[in-house]
């Protein structure tokens, strides 16, 4: 009798564990983070105030938006950018946490004219990049922009949402 019932445990305990290996795993499908135009961006030459360049933002003002940024994004058009818009002026710091490919980081003080930037900010490092002083604006663009177009701090900005 005592091996009639280890022999219907072992079978019942077979049957559990084959059951639960049956079961298929349900896939979560992630769908892409795509570019969405929220507006446009021209920066300009200090001494000369003639246009440097165009691009097409989006752009980041809620807590969420502004912590999660480009994350999650395999690249992005050279003409396009992501401009994060501070409610208060102060000293910011970015890091390139889950964002894929590396970006030019250009810090804007209230008045719309830069601050600083940090060129080639590489992807997946998790080292502090800060604003030097008060800044209120950071766009984020494709490395190599700053650059290819000669921005320098003193030029400046000017965006309009659409």
């Amino acid at each position: 009798m005592k091996h009639i019932k280890i022999s219907l445990y072992l079978i019942l305990t077979v049957f559990v564990f084959h059951s639960c290996k049956e079961e298929k795993k349900k896939v979560v499908k992630a769908e892409p983070v795509v570019f969405k135009k929220e507006g446009e961006l021209s920066i300009f030459k200090q001494k000369t105030d003639s246009l440097i360049a165009s691009f097409d933002i989006e752009i980041a003002e809620s807590e969420y938006e502004t912590q999660t940024g480009l994350m999650y994004r395999k690249s992005m058009k050279a003409d396009r950018g992501m401009l994060f818009i501070f409610p208060e002026v102060s000293g910011h710091s970015f890091y390139m946490k889950n964002t894929e490919f590396p970006l030019d980081i250009i810090f804007i003080k209230e008045d719309m004219t830069i601050a600083n930037y940090h060129e080639n900010a590489q992807p997946l490092n998790e080292s502090s990049l800060p604003s030097q002083g008060a800044v209120q604006y950071v766009l984020e663009l494709n490395a190599g922009l700053v650059q290819n177009f000669g921005i320098q701090p003193g030029d400046s900005i000017a965006f309009k949402k659409l």
